[in-house]
C-alpha cells in the first residue's frame, strides 16, 4: 500500500516540459533515454537549470570518462561510498545500480554502500576509498602522508586528482539531489540485480 503521504514527484522544483527545453538538452536526453532505456531523473531535475546542467556533466564527463589508473568501477565505488557517507538516497541508489553492472556483482554496491571496510574490495581499492572519505569529510587535513600511502598501492599523481574530482563532484551532487529531494528512478533498483 503506498503512503498517501509519500510524493511521487521526481524534485520538489519544477521540472521542464520535454519541448521546453533548448535543444542541446533535449539531444542530451535523448541520447541518454537511448543508451540506458529511460531518463535518469537527475538530467530531468538539473534541466531546471540548464547552464548549470550543461556544467555539471561537462565535469562529469571530463573525470568519469578519462583515461588513467582508475577503472570505471572503482570511480563507481569511489561515488557509492562518499555518497552513502552523504546521505544521499538518489547517488547510492543510481550508482549502486551502475557499480552492479561494471563490476559484474549484485551484491558489491550495497556492501560498498554499507561499510566499505567489508567489502569483497582489494586493499587497494580500500585506500582509495579511505582517502575518497577523507576528502568528503576532512579536506582540509590531506597531508603528502595520504599522497605516500597511494602512490603505495600504485596511484599515480593524476589517479589520486582524480579520486579528489570525482568525490568532490559527487560531493554538490549528493547535495544539490538532497536538497531538491531527488527521486531515484524505479528502474535502478532492479538494474544488475542478476549478476
Amino acid at each position: 500500500m503506498t503512503d498517501p503521504h509519500i510524493s511521487q514527484k521526481i524534485s520538489r522544483f519544477p521540472v521542464p516540459e520535454f519541448s521546453q527545453l533548448p535543444e542541446d538538452i533535449q539531444q542530451m536526453l535523448t541520447d541518454v533515454s537511448d543508451k540506458a532505456g529511460f531518463i535518469p531523473n537527475v538530467f530531468l531535475t538539473l534541466a531546471y537549470r540548464p547552464d548549470e546542467l550543461r556544467a555539471f556533466f561537462a565535469y562529469h564527463n571530463a573525470l568519469m570518462l578519462r583515461k588513467g589508473g582508475i577503472s570505471k568501477a572503482e570511480k563507481e565505488m569511489i561515488i557509492v561510498a562518499t555518497s552513502a557517507e552523504n546521505s544521499c538516497l538518489y547517488c547510492v541508489i543510481a550508482h549502486g545500480a551502475i557499480l552492479r553492472i561494471y563490476a559484474k556483482s549484485g551484491s558489491l554496491s550495497d556492501q560498498i554502500a554499507t561499510n566499505y571496510r567489508k567489502a569483497d574490495i582489494t586493499e587497494r581499492q580500500c585506500a582509495m576509498l579511505d582517502f575518497a572519505i577523507k576528502v568528503c569529510n576532512k579536506s582540509a587535513e590531506v597531508a603528502e602522508g595520504d599522497f605516500v600511502a597511494l602512490a603505495a598501492h600504485g596511484f599515480s599523481e593524476d589517479d589520486i586528482w582524480d579520486i579528489a574530482g570525482i568525490t568532490a563532484l559527487f560531493a554538490l551532487s549528493n547535495r544539490m539531489a538532497s536538497i531538491t529531494a531527488m527521486r531515484p528512478n524505479d528502474e535502478f533498483y532492479q538494474m544488475g540485480r542478476g549478476i
